[in-house]
């Protein structure tokens, strides 16, 4: 049996050509072997394995072109070095001011962080049964079933010619077909970070997070860079090496997933929220898939002190390299909003500029970084946020657990309707062993004696 991702296959090799032209690696120089391999018929053969390896291989040599513009370090001390040189104070909120405060860090943060796993549940479940479907497919959907602009939760109870003309049996969690928030690796990794933190405190290595994965996961229940990061621990590779060793993946959005629970348990620290996110962050991701959870991992600690959405992100921004892809991409979201672009011109830039046919396009951590600021500048409330997250299409389920957690974060549990909470039943499924089905308030509690206690 051939589980994806544990062997590789041409889909792999292409999302590498890509990976490296974007890094600005030299691939041009390994285009024939490129396109002997990805157009062989001979994919799943030993002799092909070994000859797609070798050429992964041979790829992570590749020079950086002359003139690359952008500067972009996996190490901690370089990526500090490499932050916007102008930002205020970086062991604060962002550097904000006294004047951005919106209220003490400690004030109501068990209705906070409750509302943080509350609305981190709701954004997964509003987004899991599109995950797989692009924006026009989302948006046809919706249009044929009554339901565009979207506002709530999507039912499956279609009339069957819609039903026949839609992937509808591909996917699951429309909210009649669920009791309680379904297994998803988006709450998976929050539970599984909860546990590391617990266990080894805020001191935790990437080693601990590799051993909570290995102890915790099956590897069918990891996908993209954190399978090939599993397989890599397995094979005998350390940190970073983990990260980079024939891993088409390391700059997708799967780090960015597992961000969540450093930002919760930092309220008001913005910078080592960003550290500890790292540190989980390199187990499997580089470059940008790395800046992409310090950012939102930033931007949580800050959003209980700050007042203004630019505000927020901007928080997240000053954390990550002022001269990387990431930070390009959330400045070119910020001046959208500024000079008036409507939501549906900001998302069809996005669509424009990445290509959602493709694994690359679809779960990079640049292209959902875009839909979650996108969806933090233009929602107006909880529903609203999350509804624009998922609709834009992209990585569906993920940008709509982190913008759930955002905004969840920022009002409260007591600010969030019952229509998004009730369908959860205070419960998640996990695949992470040593859980049943915990309670959402458990799990909440938790993560809040981690908040209060900062010798954890």
């Amino acid at each position: 049996m051939t589980i994806e991702y544990l062997q590789l296959g041409p889909a792999d090799l292409a999302t590498e050509r890509r990976q490296l032209a974007d890094a600005g690696r030299a691939v041009e120089t390994l285009d024939a072997e490129f396109d002997t391999l990805i157009e062989a018929d001979a994919t799943g053969t030993t002799d092909w394995r070994t000859a797609a390896e070798d050429l992964l291989d041979e790829a992570a040599t590749l020079p950086q072109r002359s003139g690359y513009e952008y500067n972009e370090p996996n190490d901690l001390d370089a990526i500090r070095a490499a932050r916007p040189v102008d930002a205020p104070s970086l062991d604060d909120a962002g550097g904000l001011d006294s004047e951005d405060v919106a209220g003490s860090t400690a004030a109501d943060l068990n209705g906070r962080i409750a509302g943080a796993w509350a609305g981190r549940c709701a954004g997964c479940l509003l987004g899991k049964p599109v995950e797989l479907w692009d924006g026009e497919t989302i948006e046809g959907f919706l249009r044929e079933t009554d339901r565009y602009p979207l506002e709530g939760y999507l039912s499956s109870d279609v009339p069957s010619a819609v039903a026949e003309r839609y992937p509808m049996n591909a996917t699951t969690g429309f909210v009649d077909e669920t009791d309680g928030m379904p297994r998803d690796d988006d709450v998976d990794f929050t539970i599984a970070a909860l546990d590391t933190v617990e266990r080894c405190g805020r001191e935790f290595t990437t080693s601990d997070v590799s051993d909570t994965w290995i102890e915790g996961f099956p590897v069918g229940r990891l996908y993209t860079a954190e399978r090939v990061a599993y397989r890599n621990v397995c094979n005998g590779y350390e940190p970073p090496a983990t990260a980079t060793a024939r891993n088409p993946y390391r700059e997708f959005i799967g780090a960015g997933i597992r961000a969540d629970l450093y930002g919760w348990i930092t309220p008001g620290q913005p910078t080592l929220a960003a550290t500890l996110a790292w540190r989980d962050a390199r187990l499997s991701h580089v470059r940008n898939g790395i800046y992409g959870a310090m950012w939102v991992a930033a931007m949580l600690a800050a959003a209980p002190v700050v007042a203004s959405r630019e505000r927020l992100l901007l928080a997240g921004l000053v954390q990550i390299p002022a001269a990387s892809r990431l930070a390009e991409a959330i400045e070119d979201v910020l001046d959208q909003y500024e000079r008036g672009l409507t939501y549906d011109e900001a998302v069809a830039v996005v669509g424009d500029r990445w290509d959602e046919s493709t694994l690359y396009g679809k779960f990079h951590a640049i292209s959902n970084a875009r839909i979650v600021a996108i969806s933090l500048l233009w929602g107006e409330g909880f529903g609203d946020a999350i509804c624009r997250a998922v609709e834009a299409g992209f990585d569906t389920d993920c940008n709509g657990a982190t913008v759930g957690s955002i905004v969840g974060l920022r009002r409260g549990r007591e600010a969030l309707d019952e229509r998004w909470t009730a369908p959860l039943s205070g419960r998640v499924e996990t695949a992470l062993s040593g859980y049943a089905t915990p309670r959402i308030s458990t799990l909440a509690d938790r993560t809040v004696a981690l908040a209060r206690d900062e010798s954890c």
